[in-house]
C-alpha cells in the first residue's frame, strides 16, 4: 500500500510522533509512506525511516491555506496513494476539498484521526467524515458519538497511542555519563524530590497549579524542585515570562526550572520521582503517562479525558479530582512517601498495537474496495 499522510508541520510533539511512527512502521512492512506537511525537526527522522516528505505551507489557520488544495490534489493525482489520512483541522480540510475534486473511482480511501477534544463546529466536523475514524482513547470516542451524530458509530476505531516498551522499560537507568551531566548542569535537582510537568508551554496545561504544588510541598517540609519540560512557540515567550513571574511571586524561582525542548525527556522521565499532567481542559490522550509508567515511575494527573482514562487503568493512586489543589497536594504527598508501584504497560498500550492496529484500518478499507 502507499498511505500519505498530512500533518500542519512535523515538530515534537504527539500527533506528529504517531506520523512518524506510522511512517516507519508502514515502511519496514513494505508499504510506502508520504508525510506531507509544512516541515520540521522530524523530518529528518522520517527520511531515516525510508519515509518520504513534501513540503506545503498547510500549517495555516487562515482562508489562504485553501490556495494549497489545487497543488495537493496535483500530488495526489501524480502518486495515487491507496489512502489519505489527515490527523488535524486546517489540512483535513485542505485534503478534503482536493480530494472531492478527484474523479470517484480515482479517489483514495479517506481516514481520520480524532487526536482532540476540539470545539464544535462545521470547522472540527472533518475530523469525523473519514470512511473510518480513529478515536485515541475511549473519551475521544464518546466524544464523536455524543457531537458528531452523523458520523457512524461502525466507522469509528479506537486505537491509543502506544509506548515502545524497549526503548521505555521498567527499571531503565539514564547513562553513567547523562547523569554525571545532569547533576553538573542542574545542581539544584541533586538531593530533592523531582517533579516534572511535560508539554508545551500553552495556557491550558496546568502551569500555575505546578507552581503551587511545588510550593505547597517546599512549605511541608519536602525538599522538592519543579521542572517544566516543553517547547515554547515564539508566539507564547510573553506567556512563558508570565509563568516565570508567577513562579517568583509563589516563592518558587530557584524551585522551578524551565528546560525548554530536550531531546532526552525519556532520560528526565526515569529520574524524576513524580511526573504529572495538570491540563485544565481534558487531554485526548497522555503520551507521557504510558512513558512514565512504563519506566516504572510514578503519575499524578487529573482525572479526566485520555491522561484520567489511563491512570484509572494503570495507577488509580495518581488520580486528582480536577482543580482540587489540596487533593492534588495531598496525592503528591502520598504518592512520594507510599512509592506504589505502576502497573505494567501492556496492549494496547504499546507502539506495536498502534501501528499494527492502524494498519489494518487501512487494509480494511483497500482490501475492500
Amino acid at each position: 500500500m502507499k498511505i500519505l499522510q498530512i500533518i500542519p508541520e512535523m515538530n515534537a510533539g504527539g500527533v506528529e510522533l504517531c506520523v512518524l511512527e506510522t511512517a516507519r512502521h508502514l515502511v519496514n512492512h513494505g508499504h510506502e509512506a508520504i508525510v506531507v506537511s509544512n516541515g520540521g525537526r522530524l523530518v529528518e527522522e522520517l527520511r531515516k525511516a525510508g519515509g518520504r516528505h513534501v513540503s506545503m505551507p498547510v500549517h495555516r489557520k487562515s482562508v489562504g491555506a485553501l490556495l494549497q488544495v489545487r497543488p495537493l490534489r496535483r500530488l495526489l493525482m501524480a502518486e495515487r496513494p491507496d489512502v489519505l489520512h489527515i490527523v488535524s483541522r486546517v489540512p483535513g480540510w485542505i485534503a478534503w476539498l482536493a480530494w472531492r475534486g478527484l474523479p470517484v473511482g480515482g479517489r483514495p480511501h479517506f481516514v481520520s484521526t480524532v487526536h482532540g477534544f476540539y470545539s464544535v463546529n462545521i470547522f472540527s466536523s472533518i475530523m469525523t467524515r473519514g470512511e473510518r475514524v480513529i478515536a485515541v482513547s475511549e473519551s475521544i470516542r464518546d466524544y464523536i458519538t455524543s457531537n458528531y451524530p452523523s458520523a457512524p458509530t461502525e466507522n469509528i476505531r479506537v486505537i491509543p497511542g502506544g509506548v515502545e516498551l524497549e526503548r521505555y522499560a521498567r527499571g531503565f537507568t539514564p547513562a553513567a555519563s547523562w547523569l554525571e551531566t545532569w547533576r553538573r548542569e542542574h545542581p539544584l535537582c541533586v538531593g530533592k524530590a523531582l517533579l516534572t510537568l511535560p508539554g508545551r508551554i500553552t495556557r491550558l496545561k496546568g502551569h500555575g497549579d505546578f507552581f503551587q504544588l511545588v510550593a505547597g510541598l517546599k512549605r511541608s517540609g519536602v525538599p522538592v524542585h519543579g521542572l517544566v519540560v516543553g517547547d515554547t512557540h515564539p508566539k507564547k515567550q510573553a506567556y512563558l515570562a508570565e509563568l516565570r513571574e508567577r513562579a517568583m511571586e509563589l516563592g518558587v524561582g530557584d524551585d522551578v526550572s524551565f528546560l525548554g525542548h530536550r531531546n532526552d525527556l525519556r532520560e528526565i522521565l526515569a529520574v524524576s520521582d513524580v511526573v504529572l499532567s495538570l491540563s485544565q481542559q481534558p487531554e485526548s490522550f497522555g503520551r507521557t503517562v504510558l512513558e512514565t509508567l512504563a519506566l516504572g515511575r510514578m503519575f499524578v494527573g487529573y482525572d479526566h479525558g485520555g491522561v484520567g482514562e489511563q491512570l484509572r487503568k494503570l495507577f488509580p493512586q495518581g488520580c486528582v479530582k480536577l482543580g482540587d489543589q489540596a487533593g492534588l497536594l495531598a496525592t503528591t504527598r502520598r504518592v512520594l512517601r507510599d512509592r506504589p508501584t505502576p502497573a505494567a504497560v501492556g496492549e494496547p498500550y504499546t507502539l506495536d498495537c498502534m501501528c499494527r492496529s492502524t494498519v489494518a484500518v487501512y487494509e480494511e478499507l483497500v482490501t475492500n474496495s
